[in-house]
C-alpha cells in the first residue's frame, strides 16, 4: 500500500499585548513533533508552523493534522476549509479538541481527534487506508509512560526558535482546578518512563533543559526517583509544580542538587476567597510566603502565574497583587485575564449564569474579558491587566525586585529586561541573528551553561 502523505499543522495564535515576536518563536510545538514521530516510518509527514511560516496550500496532501487551542479554532477552520476544497481529509486534534470538541461545528473538520495521539492516530491511518473513516476518534483505554512516544526532535528547523531544550517527563496534573483544560475528563495525568525522558534530553543536545509539563512533580514518588537520576548528569532545569512541592523540603532540596534553576508556580491569587472558588485545593493563600522563603533560600527563581478576574476579585486587588510580588522578590510573574474555556467546569458554570459575553473564541487568549466579572467592570479588569504588566517590569520594580541571592542575578536581569522590558528590541535582533543564537547567547550569560 503506497505511503500517504500527512501534512500537520500549527496555526498562528494571537499576540497578547505584552507578547512579542519571541513569544511565537519559543519552542517547537512538541504534539505535532509526537506525531511525526508516531507516523513518518510508514508515510510522508511535513509540520508547518504558522507562527513562524506561512502554510503551502499548492500541495494536496491525503491527511491534514491541524493542532487546535481554543484561540485558535477560528483560524484552524479555515485552513481546513482550504485543504478540503482541494480534496484533502482534516483531522482536527489538540488541547481544544479534546475539551471540547462536542462545542466545536461538527462541519469545520472531516475527523475530531479527542485524547492523546498514541491512542487514535494508527487507528485513524488504518482506517483511512481501508476507507472507513468515522467522525471522532477518542483514546480509547488509558494509556501508560510505555505508550508514550518522543518527539521528533531531528524535524525542528532549530534556528527558528529561541529554545530546542523543551522536554516533557509526563501528561496532564492530577488536580482539576475549575479554570484549566485539566478539568475536562478526557485528561489523564501519566508519567513517561525514565529512560525515554533521558533519550529525550540527550536528542536536545544541552545542559539546559526545559521540562514544560503541567505540573512536573504530579507525582512526588515518580519526580524523586527521576531527580535521583538526573543529578550526576549536571545539567540545569527548570519546570511548572503546584505549590504544594514547596512544603516538601526533601523534594526541594533534591531539586536544588539536581540542577533547579526556577520553578513556574500557578499562585493565581492572594485572595483566599478567588482562589476557594476555583476549586484550587493545592493553594493556602496563608502559605505563600512560606514556599516563596522555601524556594529562595535555595537559590531556585520563582515565576509566579497570577489570573485576574476571579469572582473574588476587586479593582483593588491588582495592588495588593503587584504589593505582594514586590515584597517577595517574585522574580518573574505571568499574569492572565480569567478565561472560561468551553469545556471546563468554570465555562460550564458561567455558561448557565448567563455571565459569558462573546462566543468569539479568538479572544479565548487570556488577553480580553469574555464573561461579566462579579467585583469589577470589564474596563478596571483589562485596564488592570494592563497596568500590573507595566508597573511590574517598571525600572523601579525590577530593582526592587532584584533576588537576593546574587547567582541567579544574571538570569533574573536578562529576562526581565531583554524578555519582557525590552522584549521588542529583543526580538528585532532575533530576526537578525535568529532565534536559536539569542537562545544560546541568553543561557551562557545567565550562567546556565
Amino acid at each position: 500500500m503506497k505511503r500517504l502523505y500527512i501534512k500537520l499543522i500549527q496555526p498562528k495564535m494571537l499576540r497578547r499585548p505584552m507578547d512579542t515576536g519571541i513569544k511565537l518563536h519559543m519552542a517547537p510545538p512538541l504534539g505535532l513533533l509526537t506525531i511525526v514521530n508516531l507516523l513518518r516510518d510508514e508515510n510522508r509527514v511535513e509540520l508547518e508552523n504558522e507562527n513562524i511560516g506561512r502554510i503551502r496550500y499548492e500541495d494536496t496532501p491525503d491527511i491534514v493534522g491541524i493542532s487546535v487551542t481554543v484561540d485558535t479554532l477560528p483560524r484552524a477552520i479555515k485552513i481546513a476549509r482550504r485543504f478540503r476544497e482541494k480534496g484533502s481529509i482534516v483531522v482536527a486534534g489538540g488541547i481544544h479538541i479534546t475539551t471540547a470538541y462536542h462545542l466545536v461545528p461538527k462541519d469545520a473538520f472531516d475527523v475530531f481527534c479527542v485524547g492523546a495521539a498514541e491512542g487514535t492516530w494508527p487507528q485513524i491511518i488504518e482506517d483511512f487506508k481501508n476507507s472507513s473513516l468515522k467522525k471522532v476518534y477518542h483514546c480509547e483505554r488509558p494509556l501508560t509512560g510505555k505508550d508514550l512516544v518522543s518527539p521528533a526532535y531531528d524535524f525542528v528547523n532549530k534556528w527558528d526558535y529561541l529554545y530546542c531544550n523543551v522536554v516533557h517527563t509526563s501528561r496532564g496534573c492530577p488536580f482539576k482546578c475549575d479554570f484549566c483544560y485539566n478539568s475536562a475528563k478526557e485528561r489523564q495525568f501519566i508519567n513517561r518512563e525514565i529512560k525515554d525522558v533521558l533519550a529525550d534530553i540527550r536528542a536536545v543536545h544541552t545542559r539546559h533543559i526545559m521540562f514544560i509539563d503541567d505540573n512536573f512533580a504530579g507525582n512526588p514518588k515518580w519526580t524523586r526517583k527521576f531527580l535521583h537520576v538526573i543529578e550526576p548528569m549536571h545539567i540545569k532545569w527548570s519546570a511548572a509544580v503546584s505549590i504544594n512541592a514547596a512544603f516538601d523540603e526533601e523534594l526541594l532540596d533534591l531539586m536544588k542538587r539536581s540542577g533547579c534553576q526556577s520553578l513556574f508556580i500557578g499562585f493565581e491569587s492572594i485572595n483566599p476567597a478567588s482562589v476557594n472558588g476555583v476549586h484550587k485545593v493545592q493553594n493556602h493563600v496563608k502559605d505563600y510566603e512560606r514556599a516563596v522563603k522555601a524556594i529562595h533560600d535555595r537559590g531556585i527563581m520563582i515565576n509566579a502565574s497570577f489570573v485576574f478576574g476571579l469572582d473574588g476579585d476587586t479593582a483593588e486587588t491588582f495592588k495588593t497583587t503587584l504589593d505582594w510580588i514586590v515584597k517577595n522578590r517574585i522574580e518573574t510573574v505571568t499574569s492572565h485575564i480569567l478565561t472560561p474555556y468551553p469545556g471546563t467546569a468554570l465555562y460550564d458554570r458561567m455558561n448557565k449564569e448567563g455571565r459569558i459575553l462573546t462566543k468569539n473564541l479568538s479572544l479565548y487568549n487570556t488577553a480580553h474579558v469574555v464573561y461579566k466579572p462579579k467585583g469589577m467592570t470589564r474596563q478596571e479588569l483589562y485596564n488592570g491587566y494592563l497596568k500590573i504588566y507595566k508597573d511590574i517590569y517598571s525600572f523601579k520594580n525590577i530593582i526592587r525586585r532584584c533576588p537576593k541571592a546574587k547567582e541567579i542575578r544574571p538570569a533574573y536581569f536578562l529576562f526581565n529586561f531583554l524578555y519582557r522590558k525590552y522584549g521588542k528590541f529583543t526580538d528585532s535582533l532575533c530576526r537578525m541573528v535568529t532565534y536559536e543564537r539569542i537562545g544560546l547567547l541568553a543561557e551562557k550569560l545567565s550562567g546556565v551553561i
